[in-house]
């Protein structure tokens, strides 16, 4: 009888120490309190991933509408006046009232205008306080030779120099200054020499190698030929040239010279100008330099 209850009291004991880990009310393996006590002692592996960002480089090209567009803007350019390539630009002087009577014309047909800030009308009323009537136009001349640059570019035609000539003399005239002898209208090779090697320039921008000594081309051909006072563009003319000088203050003081009070008998004008260039400037495109100097 001892036995048995002896037998009964350590099958209690046994089960008493068992049964919370066979089903009982402790913690459980897989139970929700030990997967947070799990969650909260261990990193979480299964969270994503932060990924660097791989920085992507772009190469921009042109589409076919913007390589047309470039290509437009550059006839457009190529056609646009460009008096004063590589130069500062300067301001346009305000025009002052034409005299009473018609000033004369130019080779093309134009009325060449006084303008302010010239000296004309000093010198208009100076010639009206001595009863004297400004000086008139001796009209224009000059021969050229019609020459042609090793790369095929036009030189100055004796309708060039004649054009500029009557137009230079129309403008004196019309501000009051005394004209330039026909006859002492020249040709000058060596600036012909320097507008050749601007045209000869391969480069497709007419920009290139513009300008007064010390302008460099794209090919790196050394500078030849003498300077002078430029002008260029599309659709010019010796006589617009003749105008546009005179409408630059810089350029009518380097070749009109209005504040000049001696005898212009000995004065020469030397005149250059070249039509088209290389690769592929129309004969329209022309480059035209002029000086004042002694005969």
């Amino acid at each position: 009888m001892k036995r048995f209850a002896l037998l009964t009291t350590l099958v209690t004991a046994v089960l008493t120490l068992v049964l919370p880990f066979v089903g009982g009310g402790g913690p459980a393996l897989g139970s929700a309190s030990s997967a947070t006590a799990v969650e909260t002692g261990v990193p979480v592996f299964a969270s994503p991933v932060a990924r660097t960002a791989t920085a992507t480089v772009q190469i921009a090209v042109p589409g076919i509408d913007t390589i047309v567009s470039r290509a437009a803007q550059t006839a457009a350019y190529l056609k646009t006046d460009t008096e004063h390539l590589g130069q500062k630009p300067v301001p346009v002087p305000v025009v002052v009232a034409p005299p009473a009577s018609p000033a004369p014309r130019t080779a093309s047909g134009h009325r060449a205008t006084p303008s302010a800030a010239s000296g004309t009308a000093e010198r208009r009323a100076a010639a009206a306080a001595t009863g004297s009537a400004c000086p008139g136009s001796a009209g224009g001349g000059g021969s050229a030779p019609g020459r042609t640059s090793g790369g095929g570019v036009a030189g100055t035609t004796s309708g060039d120099i004649q054009s500029f000539s009557a137009a230079y003399n129309a403008i004196r005239a019309a501000n009051c200054l005394p004209s330039i002898p026909a006859g002492n209208f020249r040709y000058d090779g060596c600036m012909e020499q320097r507008l050749f090697w601007m045209a000869e320039d391969p480069s497709t921008d007419p920009m290139s190698a513009w300008g007064h000594l010390g302008s460099v081309r794209s090919d790196g051909v050394p500078s030849v030929g003498c300077d002078g006072n430029l002008a260029g563009g599309t659709g010019n003319s010796g006589a617009t040239v003749a105008q546009k000088w005179w409408d630059s203050p810089p350029h009518r003081l380097s070749l009109y010279k209005p504040s000049y009070a001696g005898g212009t008998g000995g004065v020469c004008i030397y005149f250059a100008m070249t039509h088209g260039g290389i690769p592929n400037e129309p004969y329209s495109f022309t480059r035209a330099a002029a000086r004042w100097g002694g005969c």
